[in-house]
């Protein structure tokens, strides 16, 4: 798994999180495709996280990271 892809991606839509107020970090990826985040500011409290975290995070990332299989937010 292309761990350095997966953080640039991340890097890429970090400036939309953050203009809300949120922010995101990269925890890991695992060898079964799932890779591990951490939402943070606003994001972390947010109602409307998992929507972010399925809908933005994970379809970006596996938009460039076909073998990624699922994005988790970790606590």
């Amino acid at each position: 798994m292309d761990e350095e892809k997966i953080k640039q991606v991340i890097e890429k839509i970090r400036p939309q999180l953050q203009m809300d107020g949120g922010d995101i970090e990269f925890i890991s990826v695992e060898d079964d495709g799932v890779v591990k985040v951490r939402l943070l500011g606003h994001c972390a409290g947010c109602m409307h996280a998992q929507q972010t975290l399925t809908y933005g995070v994970e379809r970006a990332i596996k938009q460039f990271v076909p073998e990624v299989k699922q994005v988790v937010n970790v606590a």
